[in-house]
C-alpha cells in the first residue's frame, strides 16, 4: 500500500539510531514496524553520491508504514555527504576500510570525473573498521542478520552481484541496467566484507543523469524491495 502523493512529504517510519559519525550525526536506520529484515538497503556510504539518498528517501516516503518490510539506510556517511566529500570527516573511503581478508593500508585513488584519471587520494583508516561509522554499520548488520544488502552508489551504470546472485539480476531486469562486475580492485570494500560472512551483497550503481529521471526510473523498483516484492529470491 502506497501512501497518496499529497503526503509524501515526510518520512512516516520507526527509526533509531544505530550510532554516531565522526561528528556526532546520528547514524539512522528505518525499520519494518513488524517481521524480520531480509533486505538492508544502504544509501550515500560516499558523500559524494548524494542521489542515492534522494532516491532511497523517495521510495520511503512512498511506502506506508504497514507495507515496510525491508529496513533502509539513507545516509551511511552523514558527515560526507553535508561536506560534498568522498570519504568521511577524517578524509576516509568507508567502503576500504572493513576487516576484509583484502583489506590494505595502501592509500585509496578515485576519479571526480567521468573520463578522468584516479588521481584523488583517500586514506583506508589507520586499520581495519576504525572509523565510528564502520564499525556501527557492522555492528547493525549483525543484529539484523540480513540475507541481503542493496548498498547504492553513483554513476557507473551498472548492477553487480557476487556470484549468480537472483536478487542482481532481476535488479538488472527491472532497471535495465547490465550486469557487470566492477572490475577495479576493491580492497577493504563493504562488498568484500559481507560476502565472506555469507551475505548477498548485491551494488545498484545509478546512472549519470538529472534527479528527476534517477527518481523515475529507480524510484518503483526500490518500492518493490523495500516492500519485500523483490526479494533476495529475486
Amino acid at each position: 500500500m502506497l501512501v497518496e502523493r499529497s503526503r509524501r512529504g515526510v518520512l512516516r517510519h520507526r527509526s533509531e539510531a544505530y550510532g554516531a559519525s565522526c561528528e556526532g550525526a546520528a547514524l539512522t536506520v528505518w525499520l519494518p514496524h513488524h517481521g524480520e529484515t531480509r533486505v538492508l538497503v544502504l544509501a550515500a556510504m560516499h558523500g559524494d553520491e548524494p542521489e542515492t539518498t534522494v532516491v532511497v528517501s523517495e521510495a520511503l516516503r512512498a511506502i506506508h508504514p504497514e507495507s515496510l518490510r525491508n529496513a533502509a539506510v539513507l545516509a551511511g556517511n552523514p558527515d560526507g555527504l553535508l561536506r560534498g566529500t568522498r570519504g568521511n570527516a577524517r578524509g576516509v573511503d568507508l567502503n576500504r576500510n572493513f576487516p576484509s581478508a583484502n583489506w590494505s593500508p595502501d592509500t585509496v585513488p578515485y576519479k571526480s570525473r567521468k573520463d578522468g584519471p584516479r588521481d584523488i587520494d583517500l586514506s583506508p583508516g589507520e586499520r581495519t573498521a576504525s572509523e565510528p561509522e564502520t564499525k556501527a554499520l557492522i555492528a547493525l548488520i549483525d543484529r539484523l542478520r540480513p540475507e541481503a544488502v542493496l548498498t547504492l552508489h553513483a554513476a557507473l551504470a551498472c548492477v553487480d552481484g557476487a556470484g549468480d546472485s537472483p536478487l542482481a539480476r532481476r535488479l538488472a531486469e527491472l532497471s535495465g541496467l547490465p550486469l557487470e562486475p566492477v572490475t577495479y580492485p576493491t580492497p577493504g570494500s563493504f562488498g568484500s566484507w559481507a560476502g565472506e560472512r555469507g551475505i548477498d551483497v548485491v551494488t545498484y550503481e545509478l546512472e549519470a543523469a538529472s534527479l528527476y529521471d534517477l527518481k523515475e526510473r529507480h524510484v518503483p523498483i526500490l518500492i518493490d524491495v523495500l516492500t519485500g516484492a523483490v526479494g533476495p529470491e529475486g
